[in-house]
Order: C-alpha cells, then sequence, then structure tokens
C-alpha cells in the first residue's frame, strides 16, 4: 500500500516534532519557553517535501497545490496533538500538568483540554502560515524559471 504525499510528509512531521520534545525533555531543556518554537522547522520541512514531490511530477495548479500542502501541515499537527494526548496520560494526565513549570502553559493554571485546544490552534495557524510563505516562494521561483 502506497502513502500519499500529504500522509508520508505529515507523518515525518509527526516523527520530526516528537523526537525534538522528547529530546529536549531528556536533556532537561524543555522549561526553556523559546525551544518549543522551532517545531516549525518540520512543519517547515514536511509541507516543503510535499511541494516539491507535487513539482517533481509536474503538478503545477496553484489551487491544488496550495491544499495538499495545507493537509500535510495538518495531519502532522493533528498526529502531533494526539501524539500530546497520549504523553499527557502516560505521564499522569492534569497532575503532570500541574507539575510543569509556570511558565510551559498559559501561566501554567491549565488541564491537559486547554492545551490540546492551544496546541491544535497554533499548530492550524503556522500550517497556514507556512503554507502561504511556501506557496509564494515556488510561485515566485516557477515564474522567474
Amino acid at each position: 500500500m502506497k502513502l500519499s504525499k500529504e500522509l508520508l510528509n505529515g507523518i515525518i512531521i509527526f516523527i520530526g516534532i516528537g523526537v525534538y520534545f522528547l529530546l529536549i525533555n531528556i536533556f532537561g531543556f524543555s522549561d526553556i519557553m523559546y525551544l518549543r518554537y522551532f517545531n516549525v522547522f518540520f512543519i517547515f520541512y514536511g509541507i516543503n517535501r510535499t511541494l516539491k514531490m507535487k513539482l517533481a511530477e509536474g503538478k503545477i495548479n496553484f489551487a491544488s497545490d496550495s491544499i495538499s500542502a495545507l493537509s500535510t501541515g495538518l495531519i502532522g499537527v493533528l498526529l502531533s496533538v494526539i501524539g500530546l494526548v497520549i504523553y499527557s496520560y502516560i505521564k499522569g494526565g492534569d497532575a503532570y500538568m500541574e507539575a510543569l513549570p509556570k511558565n510551559f502553559w498559559l501561566g501554567g493554571n491549565s488541564s491537559i483540554n486547554v492545551c490540546i485546544i492551544c496546541t491544535l490552534i497554533e499548530g492550524i495557524a503556522s500550517s497556514v502560515i507556512v503554507t502561504m510563505l511556501l506557496m509564494f516562494y515556488w510561485n515566485n521561483r516557477l515564474k522567474t524559471e
């Protein structure tokens, strides 16, 4: 069974983000808030990879390429949120959330549900922004070539 480009690259985004967050947790850097923003690079990589694969096939259609790119990012984000839910409950659920540093999630007084909703909104927003940036990049690059 062959996976679609979007699903394959969404899984790559999920694996990249998951490994990255596990590593910063293992090395004790999970309390440094700014390190958590680097997960956008995995979204950039996965979405860009989808666009490159579509361009390599000769499929150049702004609308369908943008839908593929956005669906790649959303698949990666949804899988990452599911992974976060599972990880949080394995670590103790809401008790784990209370034990996190105060600067980790919204002042430290939030439940798993609030954190998941905020992470989902952040992930969707970053997927939309990255998709737009990469679509403009590739659109301009193809017009100049």
